[in-house]
């Protein structure tokens, strides 16, 4: 909450598209889109510098989407789509998406800012990063028409079709236009002077108890009067049931249609003339139809679960055995790699009782050696003494033995 006491408010809406055109060629694809509009009231008044979405599902696996408000030192709002589960997720998990994000100029909805971006998701890659979508100074000024009133209206489309350009700007722009007008965009008011009106008629912030009080005494004011519907209205309400009921029942799971469709149900059971008069049973058959539509729509929404969940435990149990199969095939190779290193082992630890018992002779020998050198040392004094008495010895010895050479010499002549 901010200081003025608002309060961020979210509608949330998810829609199935299906049998979509491709926008490169006239050859149509039967690729299913998950749209997301997610409408966001008091914009300014979001508490810290993000804000999630609710989850929504897609091939079995949850999404969610993700905007920075206030990201430091980036001039531009941010805008994400990531897996919601990631904490869950084991390794080696993965899927594809073709994802479109859109921020919807609520004036005129051809000039919206989009992005696309086709991607694998992985354990350790959870989120598509289609940042700086729109600069913060762009987004703030009512004018530019992405936050009228206060009110931002973001889309998501995500679809895990490989078909290339299956999601693009021409896409998302032309997806349902005419019914994706906003409640600030529907009126030709300019914002300024439609924000006075807003002040000087609206009244103070209802309770959801008075809300639900209100819309159910307008229901049933509505339903109790006696409305004359033209035959043209009948013909258009027959024709929006009959391009609804063009539709796959998935479309319309969670979808706000069916107040349109209620409507269009109420004017054919309604419409009274004298040759086209339906039957009390006819008209009341028609009246139940809606429900069955809703319930019809429920059960294909929780079949396609269904079948997504059985792909999902499918695409699960293959990477599982082709784990398996990678595992058993290293085993093999580990294997035998250890019996090599045993062999290995066995020769190094012969190898090293030889060098150890050859050491041990070296270290007897050292030993030895040292032994006789520490005893020589103790001597080695003695030693020096006997070897210079010697040498004076040996000077003697020569003298001596020199005198009677000489004197042996002086008697030759004489002999």
């Amino acid at each position: 909450m901010d200081v003025n006491g608002l309060i961020t408010k979210v509608t949330w809406r998810v829609e199935i598209l299906s049998a979509v055109h491709s926008q490169s060629n006239s050859m149509g694809v039967n690729g299913q889109i998950t749209k997301v509009t997610w409408r966001i009231e008091n914009f300014s008044s979001i508490k810290g510098k993000k804000l999630y979405s609710e989850n929504f599902t897609v091939d079995g696996n949850k999404w969610r989407l993700l905007i920075h408000t206030k990201r430091i030192y980036v001039d531009h709002s941010s805008f994400f789509c990531v897996v919601a589960d990631s904490a869950t997720m084991p390794w080696g998990w993965r899927a594809y998406a073709q994802i479109g994000l859109a921020v919807i100029n609520q004036f005129d909805r051809k000039t919206s800012i989009t992005k696309v971006g086709m991607a694998e998701f992985k354990a350790n890659r959870l989120s598509l990063d289609l940042s700086s979508l729109l600069a913060l100074r762009e987004s703030q000024n009512p004018k530019r028409g992405y936050l009228v009133n206060d009110v931002c209206l973001l889309e998501a489309y995500v679809s895990t079709d490989r078909t290339e350009g299956l999601i693009s700007h021409e896409f998302m722009i032309k997806t349902d236009s005419d019914r994706h007008k906003t409640d600030e965009a529907d009126s030709p008011t300019h914002p300024s002077e439609q924000s006075v009106l807003s002040q000087a008629f609206e009244p103070a912030d209802p309770t959801e108890e008075d809300m639900i009080t209100f819309f159910t005494s307008l229901e049933s004011e509505l339903s109790n009067s006696n409305i004359v519907f033209s035959q043209e209205e009948a013909k258009k309400a027959l024709a929006t049931l009959e391009e609804a009921l063009d539709r796959t029942p998935a479309h319309f799971y969670g979808s706000r249609e069916f107040s349109s469709l209620k409507q269009a149900f109420k004017i054919l059971a309604s419409f009274d003339c004298s040759s086209t008069t339906l039957t009390v049973e006819q008209k009341k058959e028609l009246l139940a139809m809606l429900e069955s539509l809703k319930e019809l729509a429920d059960r294909a929404a929780k079949a396609m679960q269904d079948k997504n969940c059985l792909a999902e435990k499918e695409s699960f149990k293959l990477t599982t055995t082709h784990k398996l199969d990678r595992n058993l095939i290293r085993y093999k190779e580990v294997e035998s790699e250890v019996a090599v290193l045993h062999v290995q082992v066995e020769e190094a630890q012969k190898k090293r009782e030889n060098m150890l018992a050859e050491g041990k002779e070296i270290f007897k020998s050292s030993r030895k050696m040292k032994m006789e050198l520490e005893a020589l040392e103790k001597h080695w004094a003695e030693y020096e003494v006997k070897a210079k008495v010697a040498e004076e010895e040996e000077n003697i010895v020569e003298a001596e033995w020199g005198r009677i050479k000489d004197f042996i010499s002086s008697i030759k002549g004489k002999i």
